[in-house]
C-alpha cells in the first residue's frame, strides 16, 4: 500500500522538509531528502499534541 504523503506549505521548493503520510491508524514521519530512508511511526494524538505545542507561543521568536 502506498501512503499519500504531504509537506507543509512553507517548505518552499528547496526540498529540505518532514513529510507526514497516515497508515493502519499510524502517522508516519520521514525526511523529504531519503524517502526510502528511516521513519517514524507515532499515534495521531501524539502528532496532534506535538503540532499544538509547536504552533504555540513559547516557540515563536521574538
Amino acid at each position: 500500500m502506498s501512503e499519500k504523503w504531504h509537506r507543509s506549505s512553507r517548505s518552499g521548493s528547496v526540498g529540505n522538509c518532514v513529510e507526514v503520510a497516515s497508515r493502519a491508524g499510524m502517522i508516519l514521519i520521514r525526511d523529504s531528502k531519503q524517502p526510502h530512508g528511516a521513519r517514524l511511526r507515532v499515534p495521531p494524538e501524539r502528532w496532534r499534541r506535538f503540532l499544538l505545542v509547536v504552533g504555540s507561543e513559547r516557540w515563536r521568536r521574538p
